[in-house]
């Protein structure tokens, strides 16, 4: 498939046409701010080329731009929608379908939804964001208090919402992503439609002890490896990525090597490493969602504010659905346990066969068949009590 090239139309070129939404077409102005430090650092033909790419792998009206908040923070923002004119009546108008958000995972951007976009996209619109502090959005400084850093990703989302304008949304998060949607979803329920959350990180509680009570008898369980132990104890030093950055021109390098599954990820829409240098120049920036990420999680990545311990918190009016991957180190039984926590709410829990982490790209047309069917009950359910 061809990987570069020029964008398809005039539209997809700029970097912002208009965003199409049930209330009616908003006019974008372009934004492009080159004293941005993010901007300075993403070298050009990697970004450039990456769209290009983008734009020839995606058969839908994809427009870009950069959405500016109330703290003058900008959040890059892809929005797609279905323009095609043989699409049958019911499915040319997005007016009645509840529009779909995409929020990524630690280290991602909105170029992983690559193999979802098209197909989520037929009878609504979509968007993908990059998170603040992370891909090409705004890199401000987090605080280091766990809970603030979390606020202070929510409150972004709640603002990149207001400035699009959408009034509600169904909403999907994968790990990170899943994380913070789930902690919007408790502070805003009223504007989430529904809550998919995608292999989601930072669920379960840390255990208190190596030792459990097991019908009475103590019952010892392997812990990590000392080694793992001590490295872990290092790289609490450091921001995650780091060695990304410290790396310099061998970074993409390091990429490739320790994750050669992008690549194979997405074989069928590039045949060269845009994926691999694409995830390089989302990390190789200026620190800042990381350490928000930092604040959020303790060693061996489990959350200082386990969400389970608050998925109770969320109205029970807001319907869940979680996806996993059987072949995720994600554990798929937590699942249960958010249905066990929301007695009298809709929960649903769904699992993906040959899937890993990162569900939405190693069974791409399986999940994106879940999540269309979550999205047209969604709009079902809507008609049916208005």
């Amino acid at each position: 498939m061809q990987t570069s090239g020029p964008p398809k139309t005039k539209a997809q070129a700029s970097n912002v046409c208009e965003f199409h939404q049930a209330a009616g077409t908003h006019v974008l102005e372009p934004t492009v701010n080159a004293n941005n430090l993010a901007e300075k650092i993403w070298r050009p033909d990697v970004q450039h080329y990456f769209y290009n790419s983008l734009n020839c792998s995606i058969c839908s009206e994809l427009v870009a731009r950069f959405i500016s908040l109330p703290t003058q923070d900008k959040i890059w923002t892809l929005m797609v929608c279905n323009k095609r004119k043989n699409l049958d009546a019911t499915e040319q108008s997005s007016a009645n379908h509840s529009p779909l958000v995409l929020m990524h995972g630690f280290g991602g951007g909105v170029g992983l939804w690559v193999q979802n976009l098209d197909a989520l996209c037929r009878r609504r619109a979509v968007y993908a964001f990059d998170l603040l502090g992370f891909g090409r959005s705004s890199r401000p400084t987090f605080s280091t208090d766990p809970s603030e850093a979390e606020d202070q990703s929510v409150n972004a989302i709640e603002e990149w919402r207001k400035a699009v304008g959408l009034d509600s949304m169904i909403l999907l998060g994968h790990s990170l992503g899943g994380y913070l949607a789930a902690s919007y979803a408790i502070q805003h329920p009223h504007r989430v439609r529904h809550l998919i959350l995608v292999d989601p990180w930072g669920f379960p509680e840390r255990p208190q002890s190596q030792e459990s009570q097991d019908n009475g008898n103590s019952v010892k369980r392997n812990g990590p490896p000392r080694w793992v132990k001590a490295v872990a104890t290092v790289l609490s030093y450091f921001n995650p990525l780091a060695v990304l950055r410290i790396a310099g021109p061998w970074g993409p390098g390091l990429v490739q090597r320790f994750r050669p599954d992008f690549k194979r990820k997405f074989e069928e829409l590039f045949d060269d490493d845009t994926m691999t240098e694409y995830i390089y120049h989302c990390n190789a920036q200026t620190p800042s969602g990381e350490i928000a990420f930092r604040a959020m999680s303790e060693s061996l990545g489990w959350a200082k504010r386990p969400m389970l311990a608050r998925i109770h918190l969320i109205a029970r009016e807001v319907p869940i659905t979680l996806i996993y991957g059987a072949q995720s180190w994600v554990d798929g039984s937590t699942g249960d346990r958010v249905r066990d926590l929301r007695p009298g709410s809709y929960v649903n829990s769904v699992t993906i066969k040959y899937a890993s982490h990162h569900v939405y790209a190693d069974a791409p047309e399986e999940f994106n068949q879940i999540v269309e069917e979550i999205c047209d009950s969604v709009d079902h359910t809507a008609s049916h009590t208005l």
